[in-house]
């Protein structure tokens, strides 16, 4: 089932995360699409179920930083955080991944589910500059959900960082 929501056409939602990421994007004015997919293992089986490369799937990953605020980086699927580039950036000697829960915590989304769309607090965006120029697919607030974006239109509505932060 494909869904397509603007902010002139929200989508209703089948579950509470879903309904977040659909508000959120259609009060920014970003045209999300909704995909059911199976249950995935891995971002390669979900890449494979959504018969599009790894690289076009971008990871969201929830960063702690030392003073308890947190991040959003967006990753390719094919490359991996790269601290060091993720510091200099954010200006900080420290940065971690939290535990599961306290992701879940802190965007009210589980882990392979998460986007900054609808998170339940709008921590700052820093997207690896790879994503610019592309249609991506990412977390849609509920498994067995992907939203498909387009890249620049998710950078300008989350009013995100762009830079080299992947390796």
């Amino acid at each position: 089932m494909t869904e397509t929501t603007t902010a002139e056409s929200p989508v209703g939602a089948t579950s509470d995360g879903r309904a977040r990421v659909a508000a959120d994007a259609a009060a920014r004015g970003i045209a999300i699409e909704f995909v059911d997919r199976p249950a995935a293992d891995s971002l390669e089986a979900a890449a494979a179920l959504l018969g599009i490369a790894p690289s076009t799937i971008v990871k969201t990953l929830v960063v702690k930083r030392h003073d308890g605020t947190f991040l959003f980086a967006l990753v390719p699927g094919d490359r991996q955080i790269s601290w060091a580039k993720l510091r200099s950036v954010v200006g900080v000697n420290k940065l971690r991944l939290p535990e599961a829960a306290i992701a879940l915590e802190a965007t009210g989304y589980e882990r392979g589910t998460i986007t900054p769309l609808g998170s339940s607090t709008p921590w700052p965006v820093f997207a690896d500059a790879r994503i610019v120029g592309t249609r991506i697919a990412m977390g849609a607030g509920a498994q067995g959900l992907s939203a498909f974006v387009d890249a620049g239109a998710l950078i300008s509505g989350l009013d995100a960082t762009v830079a080299d932060i992947s390796d």
